[in-house]
C-alpha cells in the first residue's frame, strides 16, 4: 500500500508539473502576442502620424508654391522656362525628413477638352492639331476622332474614326462615353484603341483643363510646337526651341508670322495660367506625393482647382 501512494503522488506531481508548464506556456503565449500587438499599434500610430504630418507639410509647400506663381506675375507678363518657378526645387530639411518637388506648365501641353466647344461639337481646327501631334509622336492619328468623340455631346460615332456606346457596351465589364469635357487625362486609359505604351508615350504632351485654352509657345513640348501647323517641320521645331532656350521668344510674332496660319498665330499664348505642382514629403519611413492644379487668375490669385495624393 505504501508503494502504491508513493506511485500516486509522483503521478499526481508529475501531473501538476505537466500543468504549470502548460500554463506558463500559454501565459508567455498570451505575453507575447499582446507585445506583437501593442508593438503593431504603436507602429501604426506613428505611421499614421508622420503621415498626417506629412500631408500638411505638402499643403504647406502648395501655398509656399502659390506666392511664387503670384510674384512671379508681378515680375513678368511671360511665362517660360528661364523662371524661377519652371526649376526644380531643391531637397528642404525638415524633421527626420525632406520635401522637395516641381512645377510644371500645363498650358505647354495640348489641353484635350479643346477638342469640342461650349455646346459639345467637336472642333475640327483642334482636332486637326490633335491628329498632327499623335502622328509627330509616331502614334496613330485615329486616336484624336476617338478621344472627341468620347468627349462630345452626342451618341453618334464620327466617321471614320470615332467610337460611342456601341464599341464600350460590348466589353467586360461594360461602360458608356463620357460625354463631357475630361476631368483628367487619365481618362484616355478608357477609350478604344489606348494601350498602356501608347498611354505613356502621350501623357507628357497631353492635358485636361476647363474650358479652352491657348498653348503657352515658351513651354510648349518639341511635339505640340510641332502639332500646330501641318507645314512645321522637325528643323523648325529645333530652331523655335534654340530660339526661346534663355528667355522664352523675344518677339512671338516674329517668330511664328512664317510658320503657321493667322488663326493659330492668334491663338498663340506667352503666358499661362494652369500649373501642376509635384510635391513630395518623406519623414521617416512615410513618403507622400500630392500633385495639384494651381490656377492663377489675372491678379495673382493662385486657387488650386484639383488635388490628389499618390497619382496625378
Amino acid at each position: 500500500m505504501k508503494r502504491g501512494n508513493r506511485l500516486s503522488r509522483r503521478r499526481e506531481g508529475g501531473v501538476a508539473m505537466i500543468t504549470a508548464m502548460l500554463i506558463v506556456a500559454l501565459v508567455t503565449m498570451v505575453a507575447a502576442n499582446m507585445a506583437w500587438d501593442n508593438a503593431l499599434d504603436v507602429r501604426r500610430t506613428t505611421v499614421l502620424l508622420a503621415r498626417d504630418q506629412a500631408m500638411q507639410v505638402a499643403i504647406g509647400a502648395e501655398s509656399w508654391v502659390a506666392n511664387i506663381l503670384s510674384q512671379d506675375l508681378e515680375d513678368s507678363d511671360t511665362d517660360h522656362l528661364g523662371e524661377i518657378w519652371a526649376q526644380q526645387l531643391p531637397p528642404l530639411p525638415i524633421d527626420d525628413g525632406e520635401v522637395f518637388g516641381a512645377i510644371e506648365d500645363l498650358q505647354g501641353r495640348f489641353n484635350l477638352n479643346n477638342l469640342v466647344d461650349d455646346q459639345g461639337q467637336v472642333v475640327q481646327e483642334s482636332l486637326a492639331q490633335f491628329q498632327r501631334l499623335l502622328a509627330a509622336l509616331g502614334l496613330e492619328p485615329r486616336l484624336a476622332g476617338i478621344a472627341a468623340d468620347w468627349i462630345d455631346s452626342d451618341v453618334e460615332a464620327a466617321f471614320p474614326d470615332g467610337a460611342e456606346d456601341a464599341i464600350y457596351t460590348g466589353r467586360l465589364p461594360p461602360y458608356r462615353t463620357a460625354n463631357q469635357p475630361l476631368t483628367s487625362v487619365s481618362e484616355l486609359a478608357a477609350i478604344e484603341g489606348m494601350d498602356p505604351a501608347t498611354y505613356r508615350t502621350l501623357e507628357p504632351h497631353v492635358t485636361a483643363l476647363p474650358g479652352r485654352v491657348g498653348v503657352n509657345v515658351n513651354t510648349a513640348t518639341a511635339a505640340v510646337l510641332q502639332s500646330l501647323d501641318e507645314n512645321l517641320s522637325v528643323t523648325d521645331v529645333e530652331g523655335l526651341l534654340a530660339e526661346r532656350e534663355t528667355a522664352g521668344f523675344a518677339d512671338l510674332d516674329g517668330s511664328f508670322a512664317s510658320l503657321v496660319t493667322p488663326d493659330v498665330l492668334n491663338d498663340l499664348e506667352e503666358s499661362s495660367q494652369f500649373f501642376r505642382l509635384k510635391v513630395v514629403v518623406r519623414i521617416g519611413t512615410v513618403r507622400v506625393t500630392l500633385w495639384s492644379i494651381l490656377q492663377r487668375g489675372a491678379r495673382g490669385d493662385v486657387t488650386p482647382i484639383l488635388r490628389s495624393f499618390g497619382t496625378p
